[in-house]
């Protein structure tokens, strides 16, 4: 029989951890019909895979690209990285449940948590929904080059039946507050939501500086809340954990390992929850995974979620920089990338910006590291890799380094200051545990802050291929098997005849990132960091190439995913 795609000539990595093998993948509609020796007669298309990998498309389980849905069909910069399939919804904070007319309420707390500009939210969404189901209908007709879920948000459901109230910190829920928040989850699921989901981080704020609703609640609350989970048999649970006490130095991590291990056990459902390395908590991420395994020997399904790399924030002359509070700098603010580069270079302005920084703190710049455009996005340093270090190699002050790096990049170099996950042998030791699972890369989120979204192609270049600490078939089933099961996304993260046609095809040895770029392509041109990749050479979704060597080929085949499908 005639095929309408096949790919020949590659090696498949199928996602399931098998061994990699010689074999041609046939596509009819949107399914892999065979896995093998294909006949290639009246094929619609062939491409050549000689010396690529083939892969399952990559399956986030940590987006939020709940708002950017409405306005970016692409999904970017998801899409680049070759994921096919987007987990919305983490961390508590969802634009569903919503009562008439309090969208903004929504809007700011999801860009005061997450960082996403509250005027494109609301620009560029139509807000024509209240309950969840509702909103994954206007998802469903949205279109879409990748697949997405949602999860449903605590932060939501308890701002829909408590209002402002639940932001306070001795809110208690009543007994009738708690049945109307179940049965919004209820609804939710049953019209397939992935899942609940809460935030009990204490950086997660709302505009006036509480904490998002459910920081401070009784665990006995989302005990009743997400029941319908267990009584359904459908779902899974995400939180954003409070791991450390205010002083931000004491940790609780078995206090909060204890009601999440509950959690799971009382609703039979798997629980995935946020864990990187914090200096200021010490080692207190080995203890969650130790309390993780002991509570899955007796019945939890917990995966601590991490990230294969230093989570930080950027600085780019086009956004956020070093010199902003400096006086000399502020008429700068105003101007455009083109004009603080010319403003830098007028030797009158460079001169008063390094005397004004020379009263910044003395090391500042030693947790500032440069990436510079030739040889593209670094996320692992070694001592003389600081701004600091670089100012000292060359006899000038830090601030002077700084400088000079922008005029010499033409301003395009970025410095990146990671707050966590900064110690590489401990992201080796959550790479290496058994509980753990690939996420955290916070698509979507932090426009102007954080550029994450590039974590699969970070994680096979470094880990898989530069390092060898993970063979290419586990690292492959990490980021499409593994996650793509843990959510229920069914038929996909495996190369199996009638799995859905979620693929890759990779240059392994070409996997390289350029630096992370400020664009102005949200509603009302505000900025974000991009990111792209070279070495993807093609990736199809549901059965149509979608991107082709980092160029949308213009279909948008990405679908709703429910938990009733």
């Amino acid at each position: 029989m005639s095929h309408d795609l096949i790919i020949t000539n590659g090696t498949v990595v199928d996602g399931t951890g098998a061994p990699r093998r010689a074999a041609d993948i046939a596509i009819d509609g949107d399914r892999i019909t065979a896995v093998g020796d294909v006949d290639q007669a009246g094929a619609g298309r062939i491409i050549d895979a000689t010396d690529r990998i083939v892969t399952p498309g990559f399956v986030d389980l940590h987006s939020h690209l709940d708002a950017q849905v409405g306005w970016d069909p692409l999904m970017s910069s998801s899409c680049w990285h070759g994921v096919t399939s987007v987990l919305m919804g983490n961390c508590g904070m969802t634009f569903a449940p919503l009562k008439q007319g309090e969208a903004p309420i929504l809007a700011h707390m999801m860009e005061s948590v997450e960082d996403i500009p509250a005027s494109a939210i609301l620009e560029g969404l139509d807000w024509n929904w209240e309950t969840y189901g509702q909103y994954l209908d206007v998802v469903d007709a949205m279109p879409k080059g990748i697949n997405a879920g949602g999860l449903v948000g605590d932060v939501a459901v308890r701002t829909y039946v408590a209002g402002d109230a639940a932001c306070e910190r001795d809110f208690e829920a009543t007994p009738e507050q708690l049945a109307a928040m179940a049965a919004l989850v209820e609804e939710a699921i049953e019209a397939g939501a992935i899942g609940y989901s809460i935030s009990r981080s204490l950086t997660h704020r709302v505009p006036d500086g509480r904490h998002v609703p459910g920081t401070w609640s009784n665990p006995d609350e989302f005990m009743a809340i997400a029941e319908p989970l267990g009584r359904l048999g459908r779902g899974i649970l995400e939180c954003a954990p409070r791991y450390n006490e205010e002083d931000g130095s004491t940790s609780r991590v078995d206090d909060e390992m204890a009601w999440i291990a509950e959690l799971s056990r009382r609703t039979g459902r798997p629980f995935t929850f946020n864990l990187m390395q914090m200096k200021s908590l010490g080692d207190h991420y080995r203890r969650v995974l130790e309390l993780s395994a002991q509570a899955n020997a007796n019945g939890s399904q917990l995966r601590p979620q991490t990230t294969p790399r230093s989570i930080g924030v950027l600085f780019s002359l086009a956004a956020n920089t070093l010199l902003d509070s400096l006086p000399a700098y502020a008429p700068l603010l105003d101007m455009d990338l083109a004009g603080r580069l010319a403003a830098l270079r007028d030797p009158e302005i460079r001169a008063a910006l390094i005397s004004e920084g020379a009263s910044q703190p003395a090391d500042l710049y030693e947790r500032m590291f440069v990436m510079e455009p030739a040889a593209g996005a670094r996320y692992e340093y070694g001592d003389g890799d600081s701004v600091a270090a670089i100012g000292r190699a060359r006899g000038v002050s830090p601030i002077e380094t700084y400088i000079d790096v922008l005029d010499q990049s033409d301003g395009r170099a970025v410095v990146n200051w990671p707050v966590l996950n900064e110690d590489f042998d401990a992201i080796g030791e959550l790479l290496q545990s058994e509980v753990t699972v690939m996420g955290l890369a916070d698509a979507g989120a932090h426009a102007t802050q954080i550029m994450d979204a590039s974590q699969a192609t970070f994680f096979l270049a470094h880990w898989v291929r530069d390092k060898g600490a993970i063979t290419l078939e586990d690292g492959v089933r990490r980021v499409s098997g593994d996650t793509a099961g843990l959510i229920g996304f069914k038929d996909r993260g495996t190369l199996t005849p009638g799995s859905f046609a979620d693929l890759n095809i990779i240059d392994i040895d070409a996997l390289w990132l350029p630096l992370p770029e400020i664009v102005h392509d949200f509603p009302g041109d505000s900025p974000r960091f991009v990111q792209k990749a070279t070495g993807i050479d093609h990736t199809i979704v549901n059965g149509e190439p979608f991107m082709e060597s980092g160029e949308h080929t213009g279909a948008l085949a990405g679908r709703l995913l429910r938990s009733t499908d």
